[in-house]
């Protein structure tokens, strides 16, 4: 027979369905009639009615405009789905009554059954933020409320039918092969665990037995600031074979993620420094690829006795030195470039377009004549068409290149008469213009003047995460080395998620560098993924791996698991939970849910904020904390830093589908994992991680219950052996 509590959930499932079958989604009222009368009067307002009537007239357009909108916000109010109406079940007592509270995405309330939506309604806090048996007192609707939470489940309802019970006594799950049709599942909920405790950190082999995350080498706590220590004793030898290199000419390394290519970066310039200490100055320059990872270096150097390198974005530096160079453009950037547009400005190609330009069309060295080249390429449509035609011939269709060139010659003319001093033109500029202005400069005027007028030159130059950045930006950068040519370059083409620039392959990039033969440095070793997660972020790549075989490790971890779910608040509940539990047992674990997209990465971080989550960020800018805690942002915010526990948000078909893109996404949130990867989804998993997963025959593609610990929700990816390349 079925336990007492099951029994009582399958009673209140029956009560519901039968509400909603008595009582159907109406669609609500026709908007023809209203819509026929604004359209009268719309008419009546053209005609120029009597002046005196007009006032009347908006008026009562006013109000049918209301009357519809009012109609079109009801519509588009999310409905109860009958075929899973609710995900959460709490009783209350307040005044000695006692009444039953359910949560679903919709709310529908008919006598005795009430089911609310989990984001907007004020009761569902209570859900979310205390216990089975706990007294509560909130502020709710204006008035404080005070009583005990008497029951608190989560149930798992697919078409129309009770399939699980997640309650403080026990979880239940229905089982034909039982007596009764149900069974008790014993083993705990799955828990996020061992990262700050005991998670091994080690950067070299030899370190794997002392070292644990969260100490220093000789013990101590780590900083809880989380930056990077001192790690010149974890540095592996072929690291420190890269890192102690002649300082003249160029350094490419090339790694998965995690092996340590920013380390190796950022360690030569301070073994540079020690041996030269011209190179601890502006002249060395440190580019990437984001904000936040400017911000996370600017924190490693002077930890390694570094003090006065310039850490910068592209973006940053480039704007710097077009404001020097030119300073009669507009200063207002436009925030709706169309991607094609972006396209066409950062394709290699146009390299090839401007070299043509300046080779048939003869000017002064002066800002003016590289302001009126910059407008001339991007104009010249028959130039841009042929350039292509030969270079790139399916970048871009007839119609595309149209539009972009279209797009640019409006906004050129507004620039040039900008420059001639039409303040009222409404110029704008877009970012990748920077780069183009730039190296026009170096063609026409030649090399970027510094302090003193004497030319901008670098004594050394790191660029980091080099595959998401075009080649016209790269050979800007590298024009402004001195005589030595020294610069290390590190990157990982199965990292590129620059969707409008940037190159998948390093013969692509040396060959628009015009550096063919260049060799290549592999780092081998992940120190930063345990066996598992390396394992699965290789899976993911699939045909997009440059290697056969795996990356090596020097750990194992827990499993990467997958948790499905038939709700959002079901999700938030789950991870609510598992969060609220590591934050008390690991008060210096930093955490990252990262989501396909902000909207998601809002509603997740306000659910979570609900549940009262401890030490919750929500990063938009790429402001992170650096700081134990959990932060929630999209993927492509977090790469280049790492956490020691991720979890994947809404890992489906709809944002991740088998795509390059979407592969490569998986795989840079993977890889921001130390310790332990989760992954969730509401929706069908997506078809990249569908393979992946560990068929059962009865468990294969359900919802997976949270507490439910069937090899379902496991990962099937084989780690590669201790040693194995």
């Amino acid at each position: 027979m079925p336990q007492a509590i099951v029994r009582e959930e399958l009673e209140l499932l029956e009560r519901v369905n039968r509400v909603l079958d008595q009582s159907p989604q109406s669609e609500g009222p026709s908007e023809a009639k209203l819509v026929a009368e604004l359209e009268r009067l719309r008419d009546m307002l053209r005609e120029g009615e009597k002046s005196e009537d007009h006032a009347a007239l908006l008026q009562q357009w006013d109000r049918q405009n209301a009357l519809l909108q009012q109609i079109r916000t009801s519509r588009a109010s999310p409905q109860v789905d009958p075929a899973s109406p609710y995900f959460g079940h709490m009783r209350l007592r307040e005044n000695g009554t006692e009444r039953d509270i359910l949560l679903g995405k919709a709310t529908k309330l008919h006598n005795d059954i009430r089911i609310v939506d989990w984001r907007h309604a004020p009761i569902s806090k209570i859900f979310y933020r205390y216990q089975q048996g706990e007294e509560y007192e909130e502020d709710i609707a204006g008035r404080k409320v005070v009583g005990q939470l008497l029951v608190r489940r989560t149930v798992t309802i697919r078409e129309r039918v009770l399939q699980r019970v997640e309650a403080p006594e026990g979880v239940f799950v229905r089982d034909a092969t039982t007596p009764g049709g149900w069974r008790k599942v014993t083993a705990g909920r799955p828990r996020l665990a061992g990262g700050e405790v005991s998670a091994l950190r080690a950067y070299s082999t030899r370190e794997t037995v002392n070292r644990r995350l969260g100490t220093h080498t000789h013990g101590g706590l780590m900083r809880k600031d989380k930056h990077l220590p001192d790690i010149v004793g974890l540095i592996d030898p072929t690291q420190f074979e890269l890192i102690t290199r002649p300082s003249k000419g160029f350094l490419v390394i090339r790694g998965t993620a995690g092996s340590g290519k920013t380390t190796v970066a950022l360690h030569r310039i301070a073994y540079l420094a020690y041996h030269e200490p011209m190179v601890d100055s502006v002249r060395t320059l440190v580019i990437v690829f984001s904000k936040a990872l400017r911000n996370y270096v600017s924190h490693v150097l002077p930890a390694l006795g570094v003090h006065h390198v310039q850490v910068r974005t592209f973006d940053e530096w480039a704007a710097e030195q077009v404001r020097r160079l030119f300073p009669k453009l507009p200063r207002k950037i436009c925030e709706f470039t169309p991607a094609v547009v972006q396209r066409l400005k950062l394709h290699p190609a146009l390299l090839v377009a401007i070299e043509r330009h300046i080779g048939r069309q003869p000017g002064e060295p002066t800002a003016e004549q590289v302001v009126d080249d910059w407008a001339s390429i991007l104009s010249q449509h028959s130039l841009l068409e042929q350039v292509f035609r030969e270079v790139a011939p399916t970048a871009f269709t007839e119609a595309e290149l149209q539009r972009a060139v279209a797009w640019c010659s409006e906004r050129c003319r507004a620039v040039v008469a900008w420059a001639e001093g039409e303040l009222s033109s409404g110029a704008e500029l877009d970012p990748e213009d920077d780069a183009l202005f730039l190296f026009l400069w170096q063609r026409r005027v030649g090399p970027i003047p510094g302090a003193g007028k004497h030319p901008l030159l670098y004594r050394h130059l790191v660029i980091d995460e080099v595959q998401d950045f075009t080649p016209l930006e790269v050979r800007v950068l590298l024009a402004c080395l001195d005589e030595n040519q020294s610069v290390t370059l590190a990157g990982d083409t199965q990292q590129h998620i620059a969707t409008a620039g940037g190159f998948t392959s390093w013969a692509e990039l040396f060959r628009d560098l015009g550096l063919e033969g260049t060799e290549i440095e592999t780092l081998e070793i992940s120190y930063r993924c345990s066996r598992e997660i390396a394992a699965f972020a290789g899976a993911v790549l699939g045909p997009l791996r440059e290697d056969l075989a795996p990356p090596q490790t020097t750990r194992t971890g827990p499993p990467v698991e997958y948790f499905r779910f038939t709700d959002h608040g079901a999700c938030v509940n789950f991870l609510a939970d598992a969060l609220k539990e590591l934050a008390y047992r690991e008060p210096l674990a930093s955490v990252i849910l990262l989501t396909p997209d902000p909207v998601l990465s809002a509603m997740y971080f306000e659910g979570l904020q609900n549940c009262e989550v401890p030490r919750l960020h929500r990063v938009q800018h790429q402001d992170f904390s650096f700081a134990p805690g959990i932060e929630v942002t999209e993927v492509e915010q977090a790469k280049g830093l790492e956490f020691d526990y991720v979890v994947l948000v809404e890992v489906n078909a709809t944002f991740y589908p088998d795509t390059p893109l979407a592969r490569r996404l998986l795989h840079v949130g993977a890889t921001r994992a130390i310790h332990q990867l989760w992954l969730t989804s509401v929706a069908s998993p997506s078809p990249i991680l569908r393979p992946l997963l560990v068929q059962n025959s009865t468990l294969a593609d359900t919802e997976l219950s949270p507490a439910d610990p069937n090899p379902a929700g496991k990962v099937a990816v084989t780690p590669p052996q201790p040693g194995r390349k």
